[in-house]
Parts: structure tokens; C-alpha cells; sequence
């Protein structure tokens, strides 16, 4: 059954948890700085996104591409999931059993829509990190629901640019420090190229 991407987002958004950010493909995976928020253990753990927002949850939508079931006693899988700026890299496992039957489902290739924890994983302390998304629930969907998505995204991500620009808040100064090297018009760029990838 397909899922409208607005409603997905207004059923995640009841619950009292961090809100899952709209991202691209392309920006999310140039992420390289994560941080915990409290001392507790189960304070959320987020990553910063080159635009200056914390993402604790993303809510993303594209095409599964491929999917791999992994191990033999701790099963888990793993997919990828195109937008049209890039690819996500995602995975379900036995702390995600609902998500994991879900996705174990779907057959290849399908719009889906995922809304999961995003984190950094590296090989060792010398290599770069990459941007997996854990995911907490996935639903098939339409093309205009993948279309509607890339619309609210590339307005999210030109509002996130605006504001960088002249913002004060911590996040973003953060993002400064942690990211010199990326110019934010790269993403103004790579939202309107996804926009003209698409007829609304």
C-alpha cells in the first residue's frame, strides 16, 4: 500500500521524540561530525549536518535499489536507497525487528520511504566516516510521493542555507568549525538540480 510522505511525517512527529529532518542524499553523506546531547546513556546521539542542523532522525525518500540479508544468527540487512542527488546507505537488524520484516518484504527495485537514525561508522580511528541510517520504519510509496518529498526537501535545505549564512546559533557556528572546506552554495546547486529532476 503506498504511504502519502506527509503523513508519515505528521505519525512520526506525535510521538515526543526528536523530529526527523528532511535531507538529500549528497549532503547527508558529507557529514563528519556527531555529538551526544546530555551524559545520560540514553541521551540522543545527533549528527551535524553541513547546513548547520542537528539530526538526531532523518526522513528520507527514494528508490531501494538493492537489498542484502547479512549474518547467520544476528541477522540484519542492508540496502541502498537513491535520491536523486545520491545514494543512503541503510540497514535493519534484530533491535529492528518491525523495520527489518518490513524492508525484508519489499522487492527491488521500489519507492520507499524511511524514516530511521542516522549515524557515523568508521573502519578505524584513521578512516573517513560513513553515513549509515538505522532504520526504524519503512513503507512503500508512489512517485509523487518521491516527488512531494524532493520538494519539501529542496525548500528545507535552501531555508537551512539562508540561515547559515548569518546565524549565530551553536549549531551552525559548529558546522563552520567542522566543515571549512564546503561551500553551502554546493547544496543551493544540488537542490535545484534534484527540483529539475522532477515534475510536480
Amino acid at each position: 500500500m503506498s504511504t502519502n510522505a506527509r503523513e508519515i511525517g505528521r505519525k512520526e512527529g506525535s510521538f515526543e521524540r526528536e523530529p526527523a529532518r528532511r535531507v538529500f542524499a549528497s549532503e547527508l553523506r558529507e557529514c563528519r561530525y556527531d555529538f551526544k546531547e546530555g551524559t545520560d546513556e540514553k541521551s540522543p546521539t545527533f549528527v551535524l549536518l553541513p547546513t548547520g542542523e542537528r539530526c538526531n532522525r532523518v526522513f528520507i525518500v527514494g528508490t531501494l535499489t538493492e537489498k542484502q540479508r547479512q549474518g547467520d544468527q544476528n541477522i540484519f540487512y542492508r540496502g541502498r536507497v537513491v535520491d536523486p542527488t545520491g545514494t543512503f546507505f541503510i540497514m535493519a537488524g534484530s533491535y529492528q525487528p518491525e523495520a527489518m520484516q518490513q524492508l525484508a518484504k519489499i522487492e527491488v527495485p521500489a519507492f520507499v520511504a524511511v524514516v530511521g537514525k542516522p549515524g557515523l561508522y568508521r573502519k578505524d580511528e584513521a578512516s573517513t566516516p560513513m553515513v549509515s541510517v538505522r532504520v526504524e520504519s519503512i513503507n512503500v510509496v508512489d512517485k509523487d510521493t518521491r516527488d512531494l518529498w524532493v520538494l519539501d526537501t529542496a525548500t528545507r535545505t535552501l531555508d537551512r542555507i539562508e540561515i547559515f549564512k548569518t546565524s549565530t546559533e551553536p549549531d551552525v557556528i559548529k558546522a563552520k568549525e567542522q566543515y571549512p572546506a564546503i561551500d553551502p552554495a554546493i547544496f543551493r546547486r544540488m537542490a535545484y538540480d534534484a527540483l529539475a529532476q522532477i515534475k510536480i
